[in-house]
């Protein structure tokens, strides 16, 4: 296993060197500022922990709310910040902005998102369909980013469903456009979360795409699963999303594990419990203690899985208001019970395949360089 990892070049995106070469999947209303400070706790600085997706229509409208989402640690380097938009004009102007006020060190475009709500507007998983237009957006972008020395990458799916992949001209395109690195999610929007993720069109891109780093996603629940793509696809990094949910230390057992190390001891309850507390902390002091604890709620679940924790206090924790209570709640649980093998699996949303929500006409001609109507509406979520 040492010997596969220490045999590949070292990972760079742009002037950033990534080490190990690990990068935190943005997350609607899961990687802000509190939740990427305490992966960083764990892993290494020197990997990438991306802000959640933000709408590049917000950035340029200079949303209140959208700035706050923004917010990046005072030693977080590099500053790493996804976009979603579908037209080329805004796309562009909002890491023109970005990178005129210093707000970002790296920028990634979100092709990967399956929710109705934006590929009905034919952006997130349905834009790269659209390859003339793709191209115009990554060029715009690019275009913006390079006078400040700023990488733009691109994380996308393998295509809208079985029958419409568009991973390896995306990768292509985006190679071509000056991309300083692609992302695979290897699933189908049209799968969105569910069933297994495949690999192999992991490898496939790597073979098709050649003078940038290609970064693997999709199913990597352990250190093990990273290293294990790492060798049978020779994709360059990886990317983690739902494997981190209520296991931030997972950053600490991939620098490990891809490092060649001993991997650290699993957390038993009583840890967990310390790292609860310290997510809820950070939380409230960038949040506010109130907003905090209504926003830590949904992390309740991923923490305490398969532990031995009575429904009773499971309900108590999933209704907490405050930090006191909070710390109330962690001292009634049982300090010495083990970290659980069976929650090492998968964990966060998985949901049932189905029908993507396209434009009207949206599979007609991929070659339309058109810009849906209404698609560059800004919306929740950034």
């Amino acid at each position: 296993m040492t010997a596969a990892i220490e045999t590949r070049p070292q990972l760079r995106i742009g002037p950033y060197s990534v080490d190990p070469a690990v990068v935190l999947a943005p997350m609607a209303g899961i990687t802000n500022l509190a939740f990427r400070k305490l992966c960083r706790e764990f892993g290494s600085a020197t990997s990438i922990y991306v802000c959640e997706m933000i709408t590049a229509r917000a950035v340029v409208e200079r949303n209140e709310k959208t700035l706050h989402m923004m917010s990046f640690d005072a030693d977080e380097h590099p500053r790493s910040m996804q976009l979603y938009g579908v037209d080329p004009a805004t796309l562009g102007e909002a890491v023109r902005i970005i990178v005129g006020e210093g707000w970002a060190d790296h920028i990634d475009l979100n092709l990967g998102c399956p929710v109705p709500k934006v590929t009905r507007l034919g952006g997130g998983a349905a834009l790269p369909y659209k390859r003339a237009l793709f191209s115009k957006i990554v060029k715009a972008m690019v275009s913006g980013a390079e006078p400040a020395g700023v990488p733009v990458t691109v994380k996308f799916r393998i295509g809208i469903d079985d029958d419409h992949l568009t991973y390896l001209d995306a990768g292509r395109i985006a190679e071509a456009e000056g991309a300083e690195a692609v992302a695979l999610h290897a699933r189908t929007a049209a799968q969105r979360y569910s069933g297994q993720a495949d690999w192999t069109a992991i490898a496939r891109l790597k073979e098709a795409v050649t003078t940038i780093p290609v970064l693997g996603n999709g199913d990597i629940f352990s250190a093990a699963d990273a290293v294990r793509m790492m060798d049978e696809t020779g994709c360059d990094g990886v990317v983690v999303g739902r494997g981190c949910l209520g296991r931030p230390w997972l950053f600490a057992e991939l620098q490990a594990a891809l490092r060649g190390e001993a991997l650290p001891e699993a957390p038993n309850l009583g840890r967990v419990g310390e790292v609860l507390y310290r997510h809820g902390a950070l939380l409230a002091e960038h949040l506010g203690e109130d907003k905090a604890m209504r926003d830590l709620r949904k992390h309740m679940a991923w923490y305490l899985m398969g532990f031995p924790v009575g429904a009773d206090l499971r309900r108590s924790f999933a209704t907490v208001s405050s930090l006191t209570r909070l710390q109330d709640l962690i001292g009634e649980l049982d300090p010495t019970a083990p970290f659980p093998r069976d929650a090492e699996g998968p964990r966060g949303r998985q949901g049932s395949p189905g029908k993507v929500a396209l434009p009207h006409g949206w599979l007609d001609d991929p070659d339309d360089p058109a810009v849906p109507a209404g698609a560059d509406l800004m919306h929740s979520g950034g």
